[in-house]
């Protein structure tokens, strides 16, 4: 069994009346106890709650909401009726105008605390126009409930399948993917995967939406290479969903937690859809990564040609370049700029995304940025600017040296994470360069996730 801990003001099981003073990384509420950390999801910074404690450490306790005795004047009523046991959406109780506060707050706190950089501006977030229904991409896993087929997203901490036939931040494309092909699996009797026990064919559904375009594919995980009744369930998607040009099958036999496997085949239609990005078009396949709110997307690609500063003489290097969609942006703007990506499929897309769109003035190198950006300054190569847009996890800190050591007056850091962006941010003040002023962009609206574009110049440029 495991050891309990002893001597904490709560435990597990009793309900305690906790006031919440902020929100935490996950968009749960945090509050104190007797001076003991308490997260609360569901509960709003302001608000006084009572908590069912389900969790204690020697650190923090988590509880579930139990009552609102004291609301937030920001608490309103979800629009989504299944709000309380799906697990995609965290702030749908939030006024969407208090969520851009908590997101910029979200940065603030991090750059503070964790960067050590409170002298930082860090303007208000940009939010989003519309912020519903803006997910060109869906991929919601597929199982049997009550031997009814059920397609939605996990409920919060399980694995359990809501099942959703309107999700809210959905394109209302994928919905319509998600209603048709209930109908159709149940219909043919087509038997959805069981994780326990490893049987059944279809694991999870991938919708991909071209919103500029309107193009949509369909992708099918299935455990099992052989799908059975194939042509009708082609035919019938064909009939049923509306701009349907790609439908995709791909094999993940593993039992694994990630969707996707290795295998991709094209069942009907084209292998890619295409989308736009400003004034650029971009042919995207099953596995391609592409922003899933186009709108936001080019409201944060641009900031970072902004903070870029670009008068079109500058040498440009995006240092993780993936398809080249940023690259494209900056290349527009630039003499000359180098987009570097370790995955070699990345760069096949993204020279194919240049020669596309007719920008000939951008170079695609496949290799760890490490490596790759000393072997370019010995060719000579200086970059005015470097852009970087790194995994959740940031930057390891020999990048950050690499880049410092190629001294471009500017860097443009494009973030998904605030800690560790103010944990990079700190590495980089310590090898001479100054992190000036930051934008949040909202890239996910009811969700506690916040992207940011960070300007950073060296010290001695001032």
């Amino acid at each position: 069994m495991p050891k309990q801990v002893a001597n904490l003001p709560v435990t597990k099981g009793q309900a305690y009346t906790i006031e919440i003073t902020g929100l935490g990384h996950s968009g749960e509420g945090v509050g104190r106890y007797q001076d003991f950390t308490v997260f609360v999801p569901g509960a709003l910074p302001g608000e006084t709650v009572t908590a069912e404690i389900t969790t204690v450490k020697k650190t923090y306790a988590v509880g579930a909401l139990t009552t609102v005795r004291i609301p937030s004047p920001y608490r309103i009523v979800p629009e989504c009726g299944i709000y309380d046991r799906c697990g995609g959406c965290q702030l749908q109780h939030l006024k969407y105008e208090e969520q851009l506060q908590a997101k910029r707050r979200q940065v603030v706190d991090a750059v503070t605390r964790i960067g050590k950089l409170p002298d930082v501006v860090i303007h208000p977030t940009l939010g989003a126009g519309n912020p519903w229904y803006y997910r060109n991409k869906m991929q919601f896993p597929v199982g049997s409930q009550q031997g009814n087929v059920v397609i939605g997203c996990f409920s919060q901490g399980s694995h359990d399948i809501v099942d959703t036939d309107n999700c809210l931040i959905q394109h209302q494309s994928n919905n319509a993917i998600v209603r048709e092909l209930r109908a159709i699996i149940a219909e043919l009797g087509i038997t959805p995967y069981d994780e326990q026990t490893g049987q059944g064919v279809i694991r999870h559904v991938l919708g991909r939406v071209g919103t500029a375009t309107g193009e949509i594919m369909v992708v099918l995980v299935t455990a099992t290479d052989r799908l059975p009744k194939r042509e009708a369930l082609i035919e019938r998607l064909k009939a049923k969903v509306s701009g349907l040009v790609s439908i995709v099958q791909n094999i993940n036999s593993k039992k694994t937690n990630i969707i996707m496997g290795d295998k991709t085949v094209t069942l009907w239609g084209r292998d890619t859809i295409t989308d736009k990005l400003g004034e650029f078009s971009f042919n995207i396949s099953a596995r391609s990564f592409f922003q899933v709110n186009t709108v936001q997307a080019e409201v944060l690609y641009n900031q970072a040609v902004q903070y870029a500063g670009l008068t079109g003489s500058e040498t440009v290097i995006d240092a993780y370049c993936g398809t080249g969609t940023i690259t494209l942006f900056l290349a527009r703007h630039a003499a000359r700029v180098y987009g570097i990506e370790i995955i070699e499929q990345a760069i096949r897309d993204a020279r194919q995304n240049a020669v596309n769109n007719q920008v000939d003035n951008a170079e695609f190198i496949v290799g760890d940025a490490v490596e790759v950006m000393p072997r370019l300054y010995k060719q000579g190569i200086r970059p005015d600017v470097v852009v970087v847009d790194p995994p959740r996890a940031g930057c390891e800190q020999k990048v950050l040296e690499t880049f410092a050591r190629m001294e471009p007056k500017r860097i443009v850091y494009v973030s998904c994470n605030p800690a560790s962006l103010a944990r990079d941010l700190a590495v980089l003040s310590g090898l001479g360069y100054e992190a000036g002023e930051i934008q949040p962009v909202d890239m996910f609206p009811m969700t506690y996730h916040v992207e940011s574009v960070a300007l950073i110049v060296r010290k001695s440029q001032e």
